[in-house]
C-alpha cells in the first residue's frame, strides 16, 4: 500500500484548493440545504466523487473515492459504488446500500473511482476507476494497475445483489493511465472518457506517471453478446514541448460532451500556453474539440477552441463543459480572473469565422464572504440560468451558487450564493456538479463534512431547494 502522503500530483491540486482559506461577499437569496446522507468511512465508503445519477423512483447512485476495502495497492483505499433510497415517510432518513466494494488489481478489479456514474436505458451504471484492473502500471515501486472501466448491472429480482463487470482494463500506460471524470454515451452505445496521464505523447507532465499527458478514449461494446469491449485512443495530448511557449493541452479533465455530429468536447487542466499568468509550470489549460474522421480508418483531429492565459479569461479549467440549446459551451476555471480566484465562462461556436469566442460571465473575487475557485462543471436550467459549486465562502467550506441569465445578451449575469456550507456536521468541500430533480431541487456531493469519523468528515450527499 502506498501511503497517501507520498501520493504525488493527482491529489496535489485538489488538496491545495481544499485547504485554501480566502475571504468573500455576503450571501443572498439562500436556499434550504439538507444533508441526505453522511458517509461513515470504512466499509461504508468515504469521499464521494463525480456526478450523481437519479432513477425514476428517486433513488440516487454514486461512487466514493475512498473507503470500502483497505487491501488495494492504489494510493487510497479501494472505494465503493452506492445507492441511496429515499424514505417512505417524509422526514425519515435515506437508506444507503453499498452496491460494490472495489478489490483492486490483486483481484483483477478496479480501485479508487475518480469519476461519477452514467446510466443506460436498462438501468445499468457505468464508471471508471483511477487504478486497479489488470494493467502493468507501477507507481512509486508498487504495482497499482492503470485503471479500469466498469459496469454495475441491477439484480434480476428485487432485493438481489448488483453485479459488477470490468468492461476494460487499461493494459499499459500507452492506452491511458488514471482515468478521470464521468463517462458519456453516444447514440451507438460507445462510451467516451479521458485519462489524466499516459498515452504516447508529452514529456512534461507528472514524472511519477511517466511524463505523458493523457488521452481521450472510446470504448465500444462487442458486436456479439459475450464478446470483449474494445478501446481506441482518439487523441494523445502532447503538452508543451521543452523550450516552447505554446503547445497542446495536457491532463484532460474528463466529463466530456458530444455534439450531434459526433464531435467530442472537453478541457485540459494544463498545457496550451507556457507563458500563462499563474504558478503553473506546464500551461494554463485548454478547451478542445475532437472531430471524427470523414473516412474509415482516418484519425480524429483536435482543435483547441480556447487556450487559457491565466489572466482575465481564466486559467486551469477543472471540470467538463456543458452545452446550451444554441450550441454554446459553458464551464469553470479554478484560477485566473480579476484576482486569480477563478471564472465561469462561455464559449460561443463560430458563425462568421473559424474561431470560437470566449466570454467571461463571472469573475470570483474572494472578498468578504464570497467564494473562490469554482470546482465543477455547470448545470443549466430551462431558462438558461447556471448552477455550480465553489470553494471558500464564509466558513471556508464551499458554496453552491447561481448565475442568472440576463434578459439581453449585452447585460451582466447576476451572481447569487444559494447556500454556504458550514462543515461538520454540515457538508463541506463540494467538488462535483449539481443535478436537478423534477421539482427543481438540486443534489450533489461534498468530499468532507457530515457526521463521519474521518478527519473533517467523510463526505455527504446533500439536497438544496428553493
Amino acid at each position: 500500500m502506498i501511503h497517501k502522503n507520498s501520493f504525488p500530483r493527482l491529489a496535489h491540486i485538489a488538496l491545495i484548493l481544499t485547504l485554501t482559506l480566502t475571504f468573500a461577499l455576503p450571501a443572498s437569496a439562500a436556499w434550504k440545504e439538507k444533508v441526505l446522507y453522511s458517509f461513515q468511512g470504512g466499509t461504508d465508503g468515504s469521499v464521494p466523487i463525480g456526478s450523481l445519477i437519479r432513477d425514476s423512483a428517486g433513488n440516487i447512485y454514486g461512487a466514493t473515492q475512498q473507503g470500502g476495502a483497505t487491501t488495494c495497492r492504489s494510493p487510497y483505499p479501494c472505494g465503493t459504488v452506492f445507492q441511496l433510497v429515499p424514505p417512505a415517510k417524509q422526514g425519515a432518513p435515506w437508506t444507503e446500500n453499498v452496491l460494490h466494494v472495489f478489490q483492486g488489481n490483486a483481484n483483477n478489479d478496479g480501485a479508487t473511482p475518480w469519476g461519477g456514474l452514467v446510466m443506460d436505458s436498462s438501468g445499468n451504471l457505468y464508471g471508471i476507476t483511477a487504478y486497479g484492473g489488470t494493467g502493468n502500471c507501477v507507481l512509486l515501486g508498487e504495482s497499482v494497475g492503470c485503471g479500469a472501466v466498469y459496469e454495475m448491472s441491477p439484480p434480476k429480482q428485487k432485493g438481489g445483489a448488483w453485479t459488477e463487470t470490468i468492461l476494460y482494463s487499461f493494459p499499459t500506460s500507452k492506452q491511458g493511465y488514471v482515468p478521470n471524470g464521468d463517462l458519456v454515451f453516444d447514440k451507438s452505445g460507445n462510451l467516451y472518457g479521458a485519462t489524466i496521464f499516459g498515452g504516447t505523447k508529452g514529456t512534461t507532465c507528472d514524472v511519477y506517471y511517466g511524463g505523458q499527458c493523457g488521452v481521450v478514449f472510446e470504448i465500444s461494446p462487442p458486436k456479439q453478446k459475450g464478446g470483449a469491449w474494445t478501446q481506441k485512443v482518439l487523441h494523445n495530448f502532447a503538452g508543451i514541448a521543452s523550450g516552447k511557449q505554446y503547445g497542446d493541452g495536457a491532463e484532460p479533465n474528463g466529463g466530456l460532451v458530444l455534439d450531434s455530429e459526433g464531435g467530442v468536447y472537453g478541457t485540459t487542466a494544463n498545457g496550451g500556453n507556457q507563458g500563462c499568468k499563474t504558478t503553473s509550470s506546464i500551461g494554463c489549460g485548454t478547451a478542445f474539440e475532437l472531430k471524427p474522421p470523414t473516412k474509415v480508418g482516418a484519425s480524429w483531429t483536435e482543435e483547441r477552441i480556447h487556450v487559457f492565459t491565466g489572466g482575465t479569461d481564466g486559467g486551469g479549467p477543472n471540470g467538463g463543459l456543458t452545452f446550451d440549446p444554441h450550441g454554446a459551451l459553458y464551464g469553470t476555471a479554478g484560477g485566473g480572473g480579476s484576482t486569480s480566484q477563478g471564472v465561469v465562462f462561455r464559449l460561443a461556436a463560430p458563425k462568421h469565422s473559424s474561431k470560437w469566442v470566449e466570454t467571461v460571465l463571472h469573475r470570483f473575487s474572494a472578498s468578504g464572504d464570497a467564494p473562490c475557485c469554482p470546482m465543477a462543471k455547470v448545470t443549466l436550467d430551462a431558462s438558461g440560468n447556471i448552477y455550480s459549486v465553489s470553494l471558500s465562502g464564509k466558513y471556508f467550506r464551499g458554496t453552491a451558487f447561481q448565475l442568472k441569465r440576463p434578459a439581453t445578451h449585452e447585460a451582466l449575469w447576476s451572481f447569487a450564493i444559494l447556500y454556504t456550507f458550514e462543515g461538520t456536521p454540515d457538508a463541506a468541500y463540494p467538488e462535483a456538479g449539481l443535478i436537478f430533480d423534477k421539482a427543481g431541487d438540486l443534489y450533489s456531493t461534498t468530499k468532507g463534512g457530515g457526521t463521519g469519523t474521518c478527519s473533517g468528515g467523510c463526505g455527504t450527499v446533500f439536497e438544496i431547494e428553493p
